[in-house]
C-alpha cells in the first residue's frame, strides 16, 4: 500500500508540474516578440557620438535589420541643416543654439579639441582610412530606410522647427513613442 501512495503522489506532482510548465509556455507566448531591429537613442551631438550612431544604424540596415534612431537633446543638432545657425524665439534658446554648432558636418569632439584641430585630425584620419563622414552616413541611412526621428520635446525646448531640420526625417515623436520603438527591438542602444 505504501508503494501505491508514493506513485499517486508522484503522478499528482507530475500533473502539477505539467500544469505549471503549460502556464509558463502560455505566458511566454503572450510576451513581446523582439523584431530583427536596432533602435538607437542618440542624445550626444559630438562627432565621436554621431559617428558610431550613424555607422551602427547603416550597418544594421545594410545587413537586413530594421533600424531607427531617435535624436534627442544634443543629438538633435546632428540632424539640423548645416546652414541653420541661430534658432529659437527667446534669448535662452538662441544662446543654446549659438553654443551648438548644428549639423553633423560642424560637430566637435567630446574630448581633445586642440583648439579646433581635434575634429579636423579625426576627419583626416577617417578620410585616410576611407571611413565615411557622419553627414554622408546620415544620407546613406536615409537611402537604406533607417528611420531618423527627431524628439518633439527637445525641438520645443531648443526652439527648433521642422524647417530647421534635414529633409526626409520622420515626424517628431515623444519619449513614450521612442520607448515603444525600443520595446520591440532586438537591440537598443543609448549613444
Amino acid at each position: 500500500m505504501a508503494t501505491t501512495e508514493v506513485r499517486i503522489e508522484d503522478v499528482a506532482a507530475f500533473a502539477d508540474l505539467l500544469k505549471r510548465v503549460e502556464a509558463l509556455e502560455d505566458a511566454q507566448a503572450k510576451s513581446v516578440k523582439k523584431k530583427n531591429k536596432l533602435t538607437i537613442i542618440a542624445w550626444g551631438g559630438e562627432l565621436d557620438r554621431i559617428w558610431p550612431t550613424t555607422i551602427l544604424a547603416t550597418t544594421a540596415a545594410a545587413s537586413g535589420m530594421e533600424a531607427s534612431v531617435f535624436f534627442t537633446f544634443w543629438g538633435l543638432f546632428a540632424i539640423v541643416k548645416p546652414e541653420v545657425r541661430i534658432t529659437g524665439v527667446n534669448w535662452m534658446q538662441k544662446m543654446m543654439s549659438a553654443m551648438n554648432p548644428g549639423s553633423a558636418e560642424k560637430a566637435k569632439l567630446s574630448r581633445y579639441q586642440f583648439a579646433g584641430a581635434g575634429p579636423r585630425m579625426m576627419k583626416k584620419l577617417a578620410s585616410d582610412h576611407q571611413v565615411a563622414k557622419p553627414e554622408d552616413l546620415i544620407e546613406v541611412a536615409q537611402d537604406l530606410g533607417v528611420r531618423l526621428i527627431p524628439c518633439q520635446m527637445t525641438m520645443d525646448l531648443m526652439g527648433l522647427s521642422r524647417e530647421d531640420l534635414l529633409e526626409g526625417l520622420e515626424e517628431p515623436i515623444g519619449a513614450a513613442t521612442a520607448i515603444r520603438e525600443m520595446r520591440d527591438a532586438a537591440v537598443s542602444l543609448f549613444i
